[in-house]
């Protein structure tokens, strides 16, 4: 993870942009996800999968913010199309990936609370 701190003033360091989390991409290792920001349970990442979506299912519930590109989400038995600046959801443990999305896709990626998901309040 990259300390994000422009001109090297502390006032900024809550502040991403998109180009600087882009920039990250790949990896070192070849990695289409980067993690830009944790605090708590938040973890915060920019994807950019690149021809095929091979994500499997996660232990935590995950929140994306399309950045750049369209496609399609799918979540569960449930298919969507996206665009930029959707919001997507995808529970802890539910299969889910995206699919025909277009050569600039990136989406902000949001894993948030306890490992087997958050519970709905009875």
């Amino acid at each position: 993870m990259r300390n994000f701190t422009p001109n090297g003033d502390p006032a900024e360091a809550c502040r991403i942009t998109l180009e600087e989390a882009a920039a990250l991409l790949p990896t070192p290792d070849g990695r289409r996800s980067a993690t830009v920001f944790e605090h708590g349970t938040l973890e915060v990442k920019l994807y950019a999968p690149r021809g095929r979506d091979a994500q499997e299912a996660h232990d935590r519930d995950e929140l994306y913010v399309v950045a750049r590109g369209s496609g399609w989400f799918v979540n569960g038995t449930a298919r969507h199309r996206f665009s930029p600046h959707d919001v997507l959801f995808a529970k802890a443990g539910i299969p889910h990936r995206f699919e025909a999305f277009s050569d600039d896709f990136l989406v902000w990626v949001f894993f948030y609370g306890p490992r087997g998901g958050e519970h709905d309040a009875a």
